[in-house]
């Protein structure tokens, strides 16, 4: 095996790749999801079963009981994956329409990965009142909602309206799912450089809709407020800021309640002599400079999670000094990104029927993401399970649901051994399915 150190160049052009192949393979299958049966259909004569006369039955019975519904239809394990497009990846407020691709994908994410039926739903609207009650319409069709690509502060309303109004369980996985796995990254990069949460100085950059749930979240968890240190667009948020408008009530409150010495300045203020930066801001590769990094404390934790292209590239940080290094991206070590956190939370959530889906449901999540990881053993490049570690979905799931039943918020009560039985045969179920298509030529194989 060749020990030959891979240049700078060589993983610019790696990071580039990715959206080079996605300019061909997106228009050669036109898409990424579609409806199949899940039924069995021996003859034609089974559609006397499945439509009419034989599914009035089935109707009747709903009728007289609503909760038949998760019985006799796919309601609980289909999902809406909702947007008004306002704002997509580092995109920004790109509409409905071009956000579909990302919608798409996400659904995809949650079959594959979650074993949970997923439908994108781009809504022409950027009124959140007309969003609210255009969700709440949808209700009967779905067994949960996820919240996608919702521009702040906006977001954070719709959320809390529907979480307080609606009968299914609504999230925006923007923030609780970037929430957990961050939380779960954390943890872990912390055990690596032997340091512990509620004493660790931390900085985050940008208080976007991700950046405002992971900064409750970890003070949930035990992160001491006062040690953290926000960053806006304007600068690092104290006590003396008086331009945080009424509307981002969360940056006021954490103007007041973080930043303990009442520090001042940018980006490069806020970091020096930081244990830990996370940035979920504006993208890079120069967001964030190679001097800051170095001005941080021994054995610094970067996590440059900005989509596509992180605030500065993985490999400044380390030159700069950074000991754990993480993106939110694939094709790199470290990918600190919801994608192993929404899929598994969502199935955990549906398959005990839970009303709502708690922050402490997030974080029973990431507290077993941190385990899987911790399990196979951590490094400064391996903090966190990656996506083709499928068996860490099932583990995650039965978290979700065993802290859902605990907080009684659940409907079914089901053992440890039922939960981890019902999940692991559902994304087993999944996978198999996309290979079967895939060896059959259903699926046709790509060819440049």
């Amino acid at each position: 095996m060749s020990d030959r150190k891979v240049t700078k160049e060589e993983l610019l052009e790696k990071a580039k790749k990715p959206a080079q192949d996605s300019l061909k393979m997106h228009p050669f299958y036109k898409g990424k999801i579609e409806i199949v049966p899940k039924c069995v259909i021996r003859d034609v004569d089974d559609f006397a079963i499945w439509y009419t006369p034989g599914v009035a039955e089935a109707c009747k019975q709903i009728q007289k009981n609503p909760e038949k519904a998760f019985e006799f239809t796919n309601r609980a394990n289909m999902i809406g994956v909702v947007t008004d497009g306002t704002r997509v990846l580092g995109l920004g407020n790109i509409g409905p329409l071009a956000a579909m691709p990302v919608m798409e994908g996400k659904c995809l994410l949650f079959k594959y990965l979650g074993g949970v039926d997923a439908f994108p739903i781009c809504l022409d609207t950027k009124d959140p009142d007309e969003f609210i009650r255009t969700v709440k319409l949808l209700q009967p069709s779905f067994g949960g909602i996820n919240l996608e690509d919702i521009e702040n502060p906006k977001c954070f309303y719709i959320l809390d309206k529907l979480r307080a109004e609606a009968t299914i369980p609504v999230w925006h996985d923007d923030q609780q799912g970037t929430a957990a796995v961050t939380l779960a990254a954390l943890v872990n990069a912390l055990k690596v450089v032997n340091k512990k949460i509620n004493e660790a100085k931390i900085t985050m950059i940008g208080i976007g809709a991700a950046n405002v749930c992971i900064t409750k979240v970890m003070i949930k968890a035990g992160v001491d407020p006062k040690k953290l240190i926000v960053v806006d667009s304007k600068g690092i948020l104290n006590r003396k800021r008086d331009d945080i408008t009424p509307a981002h009530k969360e940056k006021r409150e954490f103007a007041q309640i973080t930043n303990a010495e009442n520090r001042d300045g940018g980006i490069e203020e806020a970091m020096k002599g930081q244990d830990v930066v996370i940035a979920l801001s504006k993208q890079g590769p120069d967001t964030i400079q190679k001097s800051w990094v170095s001005g941080m404390a021994d054995d610094a934790v970067v996590m440059v999670c900005a989509n596509p292209i992180p605030e500065m590239w993985p490999w400044d940080a380390k030159e700069a000094g950074a000991r754990v290094v993480a993106t939110g991206r694939s094709d790199f070590p470290n990918q600190v990104n919801n994608s192993i956190g929404f899929p598994a939370i969502f199935r955990g959530t549906l398959d005990v029927m839970a009303t709502t889906i708690t922050d402490e449901m997030c974080i029973a999540a990431a507290y077993e993401l941190a385990k899987c990881a911790e399990d196979k053993g951590l490094r400064d490049d391996y903090i966190m399970p990656t996506m083709d570690q499928w068996e860490v979905f099932p583990r995650e799931a039965v978290a979700v649901a065993k802290k859902a039943m605990e907080q009684g918020v659940a409907r079914l009560k089901l053992s440890e051994k039922e939960l981890f039985t019902i999940a692991e045969a559902k994304i087993k179920r999944a996978r198999d399915e996309v290979g079967l298509l895939m060896e059959k030529g259903i699926i046709p194989p790509y060819k440049e």
